[in-house]
């Protein structure tokens, strides 16, 4: 993990209406599979010929590998925290599937900052994230609150 502070966004730094936008995932097939087959193995996820019967019509990637996926941009092309991206609670919604061929990528907005009252150190971010693909159609939505340090003396 990169320790540098000046590279870092601090809760101090972080102001709502900022935007950011993260590097892009290839999705395949194989990968969705493969997800499906240790986390979530339901036909519609592992089996082309079963998916194209099911309500998706097609193979479509757990709503928990989309969430996976979305995690790994977010920390290796997202906000910067210091400290690193510690989640408080989320809520998360998955208005379309992900789809082998699709690249995906997030675009992260920050609503709200609410300093802590009893911790001084810290407080939380509200961030809106939504995960989209290369036709940039929303493949997933969550509103994640986020622990935030302020910047070390």
């Amino acid at each position: 993990m990169d320790t540098r502070t000046e590279d870092k966004l601090y809760l101090d730094d972080i102001e709502p209406g900022m935007s950011f936008t993260t590097g892009k995932l290839s999705v395949t097939a194989e990968e969705i599979k493969t997800f499906a087959d240790q986390f979530d193995p339901q036909p519609f996820h592992l089996d082309e010929a079963a998916a194209e019967q099911s309500l998706f019509g097609g193979l479509a990637a757990s709503g928990w590998h989309t969430a996976s996926m979305t995690m790994r941009l977010m920390v290796t092309s997202g906000i910067p925290f210091g400290g690193g991206m510690i989640g408080a609670g989320v809520e998360v919604n998955w208005p379309n599937p992900t789809r082998p061929g699709d690249e995906i990528h997030v675009v992260m907005e920050v609503q709200e900052v609410i300093p802590s009252r009893s911790k001084p150190d810290r407080g939380i971010v509200v961030v809106r994230n939504e995960t989209r693909n290369q036709n940039n159609q929303v493949l997933q939505v969550m509103t994640a609150k986020m622990l935030a340090f302020r910047r070390p003396s």
